[in-house]
């Protein structure tokens, strides 16, 4: 059997900078409207202030207790992948901040929108600034003295800060420090005037620094620095002798705050050598730690600037889409009808994801349902469904939720809805001890005219409206018999105690999602060595695992051709010679996040596809309740697959990786714009 290589995988981390770099290249293109380079400005600063909020952290926190083993697919250790991130990440930002200058200082004065700093204001309109300064802004800031009896405050993560040097006499030692927070609670954007199609924008931190004075009355303020901290927001769970774990998820939200300091950004223009000394050691971090910015700190200040002009300038952004009436399911028609006769369909956000918000509004109104069981794992602000689960818990129908605590950045509002429903009457549930319920699904149980009837509805993505619309995604509604007494199981399984199901259709992970794909792939290799036609096409968001990546690899060896898609983290590698000649790796980024999990094996011509909630990563495989579950219809498998392939004739928003890692855009005299097409067919379907 061959030895795999270091050199055969990409790193996990660099790998998903490699995926950021590609939302980057999105705010690079011209060809995108104004506002959505914008946009994709600030889906890049929001994107990385999770890897390090999460990913960085925990590699820093391997280095502070002297780990030094080799990651188990690169070969680097953590200081090894430190310095790799911090390398990379410093030359995205540098071509962040490039695109932001260009933008904002060529692109959008010419739509007549003038982001100007505090300086360059005129007389009247720092008047009209400080006026506002002084009536909304004042009140609201606390400035902090920092000396022997007011020590340095712990700040808050993703908290914009103001460092003032101040003196109250002519020796440079008699210098002292204070902090302000720049509030959070207020527009990070000021309009200081707007006339027809002209306005004069400024930012609020610049705002406060120009008015800095207001604050140190006797005081000078010599000098005034922005500087941004990000720190680690991992949850340190103890679930071992944990009573109730929502009351030990809320005690450890309060912690996330207070977390160790993983990165410091500053102003390059602005930060004094001397101040830049006194916060590394107040905040206990080294200058490796420290991210110098050309420009402002934290740009994701861009979405709701966008947000704010969007109406005034409706060609800046991407024409609206409306998602269209499911293919499988007409508005007038009843979802309990029609799904008794065949299994319905979605795609998401191309197809509306209110036919999935319907079919819970009817069951939690419908007299024959008896019950309503669904896992929830991160689900909108203002969420339909949770109304709908709690209408049908006061319609005095049996309902049992699975609300995940556990889900990342999600927990204290996951807290806030368990809580909302166990009040109205459901029967809420948290998952299973040491794991994340990731699965999406709901099972409805009926009972007309003395029959039960039982219906899964089962999906890619979350029961979220709001994302729905930007999130691509696949679901099914299903009325076969053996899903639904899988689904059963499924759910007793969550809630009581009992040995793992034996599942007919669905397969469940921890564990067996993993086997299930590795028997798949032995047998597909199997078909090739008879046949000579194995293939294998698979879609995910990212593909870490090391088992089936290698697996993958036997495959590819064994001559199965084998197309993957892959938006974020792939840490296979094709194009291999004798490791993965047959492998391509597409990634497509662009006006939709790619979010969908196909696995398809031809087998000879009697083809398997499944959808699930799961990528192929270890966590997802041995750390998550996931479920993979099988496509049974033909037309709808066939429809899948037509979608598959069109991803992967994709021209425009496609990246292709090579054998070294490096993603560049596909080349071809065909335009074909996939996430376009489908948004034309949905509507063309529609008409």
């Amino acid at each position: 059997m061959t030895q795999f290589l270091y050199e055969h995988f990409n790193n996990r981390e660099l790998s998903w900078l490699a995926f950021n770099e590609r939302v980057l290249e999105e705010a690079e293109d011209p060809k995108n409207p104004l506002f959505e380079r914008l946009k994709f400005l600030a889906i890049f600063s929001s994107n990385l202030d999770e890897f390090f909020m999460v990913r960085v952290a925990g590699l820093q926190d391997q280095v502070r207790v002297g780990f030094t083993n080799k990651e188990a697919k690169s070969g680097l250790t953590p200081q090894e992948q430190l310095d790799a991130i911090a390398k990379k990440t410093q030359l995205l930002v540098a071509r962040q901040m490039k695109v932001y200058r260009e933008l904002m200082e060529t692109e959008l004065p010419k739509e007549g929108l003038h982001l100007v700093s505090y300086s360059k204001l005129s007389s009247e309109q720092k008047r009209v600034v400080d006026l506002q300064f002084d009536e909304e802004i004042y009140p609201v800031i606390t400035p902090v003295a920092v000396d022997a009896y007011r020590p340095f405050p712990i700040l808050l993560s993703k908290t914009m800060n103001i460092l003032a040097m101040i003196e109250d006499g002519d020796e440079e030692d008699a210098l002292k420090i204070a902090i302000v927070q720049v509030p959070s609670v207020l527009k990070r954007f000021i309009v200081v005037e707007t006339q027809k199609d002209n306005h004069t924008i400024v930012l609020l931190e610049d705002v406060i620094i120009g008015n800095l004075s207001k604050l140190f009355t006797g005081y000078t303020v010599k000098h005034a620095n922005p500087f941004r901290i990000t720190r680690n927001a991992d949850l340190t769970i103890h679930e071992e002798g944990a009573r109730d774990l929502l009351i030990e998820i809320e005690k450890e939200l309060k912690k996330r705050k207070w977390g160790a300091v993983s990165r410091l950004e500053v102003k390059v223009s602005e930060i004094k050598q001397k101040v830049l000394h006194y916060l590394l050691d107040e905040l206990e971090i080294t200058e490796g730690d420290v991210y110098k910015i050309d420009g402002p700190l934290d740009v994701t200040f861009l979405f709701s600037f966008t947000n704010y002009f969007e109406q005034s300038y409706p060609a800046l952004s991407y024409p609206v889409f409306m998602p269209q009436q499911p293919q499988d399911l007409r508005r007038e028609e009843d979802v309990f009808v029609k799904a008794q006769s065949q299994d319905l369909f979605f795609f998401h956000p191309y197809e509306s994801f209110q036919s999935i918000v319907d079919f819970i509004e009817k069951a939690a109104d419908d007299p024959y349902v008896l019950a309503i069981k669904q896992t929830l794992y991160r689900v909108s602000g203002n969420s339909p469904i949770i109304k709908a689960l709690k209408r049908a818990a006061e319609n005095g129908k049996q309902v049992t939720v699975l609300v995940e605590l556990k889900a990342r950045f999600d927990e204290e509002n996951n807290v806030i809805w368990a809580k909302e429903l166990e009040k109205a009457g459901c029967l809420v549930i948290y998952g299973m001890h040491n794991l994340k319920t990731h699965s999406k699904i709901t099972l409805i149980i009926r009972q007309k005219q003395g029959k039960i009837e039982q219906f899964v509805h089962l999906g890619t993505g979350n029961y979220n409206d709001q994302t729905a619309k930007i999130y691509t995604d696949m679901s099914i509604i299903t009325t076969n018999k053996k899903i639904g007494a899988d689904a059963t199981k499924f759910f007793n399984y969550l809630s009581g105690y009992m040995d793992r199901p034996d599942y007919q259709k669905l397969v469940v992970s921890p564990f067996e999602i993993k086997d299930r794909f590795v028997e798949l792939i032995d047998e597909e290799i199997e078909f090739q060595k008879t046949f000579g036609n194995g293939h294998i096409k698979l879609k995910m968001n990212s593909l870490t695992d090391k088992d089936l990546i290698e697996k993958l690899y036997v495959a590819s060896q064994a001559g199965v051709k084998i197309d993957l898609v892959v938006r974020g983290i792939c840490c296979l590698r094709p194009g291999i010679k004798g490791i993965s000649d047959t492998i391509t790796v597409t990634s497509i980024v662009g006006r939709f996040l790619e979010h969908s999990r196909i696995y398809y094996f031809h087998r000879n011509g009697a083809s398997k596809l499944f959808l699930s909630s799961a990528d192929m990563m270890t966590r997802n495989m041995i750390k998550r309740v996931e479920i993979l579950f099988p496509i049974l219809s033909p037309s709808i498998k066939k429809r899948i697959l037509s979608i598959v392939d069109i991803e992967l004739k994709d021209t425009v928003k496609a990246r292709i990786q090579n054998a070294e890692g490096v993603y560049t855009y596909k080349k071809s005299d065909e335009v074909i714009h996939a996430q376009n097409y489908f948004m034309n067919e949905a509507k063309r379907k529609h008409e």
